[in-house]
């Protein structure tokens, strides 16, 4: 599958005693029609390349090549097909919503008839179509979020550049916009980068991850990988009779595990929790619940965080 946009050796270093390299030398290939994810802590680089693939920040060296054209000498004819939205970006806030989507269409080239076309059903999917007389000032942090992706989709983007577009909605909305995003992909072919703290939606989304590190990309792979490195599963039993055998086969298997009062936590490898359950039934171990948690993205993100 081709690379539309392809990143190599990409740094951005910030003056100071000493400079500081925000982000250090990093490479990477988004595919046409891909969803990836961009993850890591606050402050590991994420905005800063999200705003150096917009051109609204400079990049120190390193190269950057939208549908195999390089960005610097091809800018203007790039941006014509790349779109971006974030939550915390302000739109001009002494124009009405049908004015913003008007001067940010005619930016792209859109008549007055095509704006107006495109902007009432994404208007109208986001809850905010009697919102377009409205001043920006008007408007929630909620609906200003909604409106920053309809401008974004407005133009029909080949790639969507999304930083944390979820951030301010609540859940209904938040999902909503996931399943719009995933129709998009699906109807129109847009590629997407997308960046959040909300892991459920990155692994409903996404298709591969990059995890920023101090400025480096630390992981590059699929989701179901990435949570694969966790390792083992937490099996939590409520005992009713037997707590000490149940122990003692803890401790003969050596897993980790921990007791309180009639609840015991173990650490466990998936494929070893029936055979460990067969084992209880035969020593006469009876327990009234079982839970199983097997690790998920936000383990994966959790352990990297407290790791940087």
């Amino acid at each position: 599958m081709e690379s539309v946009l392809s990143v190599q050796k990409l740094t951005k270093t910030f003056p100071g005693k000493p400079p500081v390299v925000a982000v250090d030398g990093i490479s990477f290939d988004l595919k046409k029609g891909e969803i990836l994810g961009l993850l890591g802590p606050n402050g590991a680089g994420k905005t800063t390349t999200i705003h150096m693939l917009l051109g609204t920040l400079t990049y120190s060296s390193g190269e950057i090549l939208y549908f195999g054209k390089d960005f610097r000498k091809h800018r203007s004819e790039v941006l014509q097909k790349v779109a971006f939205a974030s939550t915390y970006v302000n739109l001009p806030w002494k124009l009405t919503v049908r004015q913003n989507l008007e001067v940010f269409g005619r930016l792209y080239d859109l008549s007055k008839k095509e704006i107006q076309a495109r902007s009432l059903p994404l208007l109208e999917r986001f809850g905010i179509v009697d919102k377009l007389d409205v001043t920006i000032t008007q408007l929630s942090a909620g609906q200003q979020t909604r409106l920053i992706l309809v401008k974004a989709f407005l133009v029909k983007p080949q790639i969507a550049l999304l930083d944390e577009p979820t951030a301010s909605l609540d859940p209904d909305m938040a999902k909503e916009v996931c399943s719009f995003l995933l129709e998009q992909r699906e109807k129109e072919g847009t590629t997407m980068l997308f960046t959040s703290h909300k892991m459920d939606e990155v692994a409903e989304l996404c298709d591969r991850i990059l995890f920023l590190q101090s400025g480096h990309i630390i992981a590059d792979d699929v989701p179901e990988n990435l949570v694969k490195t966790m390792g083992d599963s937490c099996l939590e039993l409520v005992i009713l009779e037997g707590m000490e055998q149940a122990v003692a086969l803890a401790q003969e298997k050596k897993l980790y595990h921990k007791v309180d009062h009639r609840l015991i936590e173990l650490t466990i490898e998936e494929s070893g929790i029936a055979p460990f359950l067969m084992e209880l039934v035969r020593k006469s171990v009876t327990y009234t619940s079982i839970r199983i948690h097997q690790p998920t993205l936000e383990d994966y993100f959790l352990k990297m965080v407290k790791k940087s």
